[in-house]
């Protein structure tokens, strides 16, 4: 791309109110020698953390910790956030020009970025199921925080996109059982696309090896304790924002000696940090969305330049899948 064609503005999704949205212009910088230019071919919408965002449902104590790059604006309003953005490099280092690449970047048309900070999406996996890579990633972190073992039996709380990322991932260890648990009649097909069994409160197992708390629900934790085997882990996928949980710990909580245990993206898996930083963990979730039975996650497609009006509807309602916003050619 020349320097005559090169956008100089490009407008991004801000929050600025309670599911109130906006799109706005900006300047876009002339980039740098280390940085390039992305013009955004799709973005997915994290429903869970976004809806929150969205509301205005950030623990003012989360302020900071829930900053995500390239974030513009602050808690609760107006405020510019997102982390899941696709798009082809215009400008930049010859090693990256034309690629597609992944960003933890906020709803944009266009951005100019350091070049560390995008990672190149491999070609077997297609651009539209790409914006599934952050969500993968937390799942991969969980996985490694439990962690989750070949043959284990493990109970998936939570048929969301994080939850069902990680029942998928925990499916295709050898020799595992692996039960998707969701309130939803209609999430039964789903878990058979991920290659794993179904069921519903209250008819869950027992003595099962891991819980993956991945509902958003504190209630679900009662849930978890339940089907929880003697001395087996209970990992907490779900941020419940300002939403208070009443555990349940007394009865055999502790003569059982379960494990509760808490699992966030923003820190590598201690068990693994000394080898894997971020950018390496985040590439290999992007080398996982090649598995096409993740195509499953995938929700509904909004245009750009609908989104300011159709996504508080679509945060409010009871979906499931990864909403994605597409853009202008």
């Amino acid at each position: 791309m020349s320097e005559a064609d090169r956008p100089r503005t490009a407008r991004a999704l801000w929050w600025m109110g309670p599911f109130s949205a906006a799109l706005l212009e900006e300047n876009l910088p002339t980039p740098g020698a280390d940085e390039v230019l992305v013009r955004t071919l799709v973005s997915g919408v994290s429903r869970g953390t976004e809806a929150l965002v969205a509301a205005g449902c950030v623990p003012e104590s989360e302020w900071q910790r829930m900053r995500c790059p390239f974030q513009a604006g602050s808690f609760p309003f107006p405020v510019k956030y997102g982390y899941c953005a696709v798009g082809v490099v215009e400008a930049g280092p010859a090693a990256l020009l034309g690629r597609t690449v992944f960003c933890l970047h906020p709803h944009q048309e266009a951005f100019v970025v350091p070049a560390a900070a995008v990672v190149p999406v491999p070609e077997s996996v297609p651009a539209h199921r790409a914006v599934l890579a952050a969500n993968l990633e937390t799942a991969l972190n969980a996985l490694w925080d439990a962690p989750a073992l070949p043959g284990m039996r493990i109970l998936v709380l939570g048929a969301g996109v994080v939850g069902a990322c990680a029942a998928r991932l925990c499916a295709q260890l050898p020799g595992t059982e692996v039960v998707l648990c969701d309130r939803e009649p209609e999430a039964a097909a789903l878990a058979r696309a991920l290659g794993c069994a179904f069921a519903q409160a209250p008819n869950l197992p027992r003595e099962v090896d891991l819980v993956i708390e991945a509902t958003g629900n504190p209630q679900a934790l009662s849930l978890a304790l339940e089907a929880a085997g003697e001395e087996a882990t209970i990992l907490v996928l779900s941020w419940y924002g300002a939403q208070a949980a009443a555990v349940p710990l007394g009865a055999a909580f502790h003569a059982r000696r379960l494990k509760l245990v808490s699992s966030q993206v923003g820190a590598v898996a201690p068990s693994m940090r000394p080898r894997w930083p971020h950018r390496r963990r985040l590439a290999k979730a992007l080398a996982l969305l090649a598995d096409p039975a993740l195509e499953a996650l995938l929700d509904e497609t909004v245009r750009f330049e609908d989104a300011p009006l159709r996504l508080p509807e679509l945060l409010r309602a009871r979906r499931r899948g990864c909403l994605r916003i597409r853009y202008p050619e």
